[in-house]
């Protein structure tokens, strides 16, 4: 399979409500549940590239640019956007659905960096090329 192709296969797109016990007293959605939703989907977009254990070394920048009310249905975007000897950076963006129209909107983007693991645990070479 071409890289492009893996990189393809390997994005990674869930679905949320977001319901009242997850939001603030703002009525929208927590910040660091917003952080956990993009950490899990840019989990699954690793591994799925790499077919090995992944782990998140660092979250370079989240970009917070519209709060997400409750009553809305979100979707996460997870796509590989650098690879490296070990390591892979995935970018994550989250979307704005509103139940009952067809408008949607950009709210949150975010940057992941992963390293893939042998069974040492320790760091082990992404074959880009397979």
């Amino acid at each position: 399979m071409k890289l492009e192709e893996r990189i393809a296969a390997s994005e990674t797109r869930i679905f949320k409500a977001v319901f009242p016990n997850t939001t603030n007293h703002y009525d929208t959605l927590f910040g660091g549940t917003a952080m956990l939703l993009m950490d899990e989907v840019a989990f699954i977009t690793a591994t799925r590239f790499t077919r090995k254990i992944c782990v998140t070394v660092s979250s370079d920048r989240i970009d917070f640019k519209q709060p997400i009310p409750a009553g809305t249905i979100i979707e996460l975007v997870g796509k590989v956007s650098k690879i490296g000897t070990t390591s892979l950076d995935v970018k994550v963006e989250i979307y704005i659905e509103e139940m009952y129209s067809n408008k949607r909107t950009k709210a949150i983007t975010g940057s992941f960096t992963f390293v893939a693991l042998g069974e040492d645990k320790k760091p082990t070479k992404i074959n880009s090329n397979d």
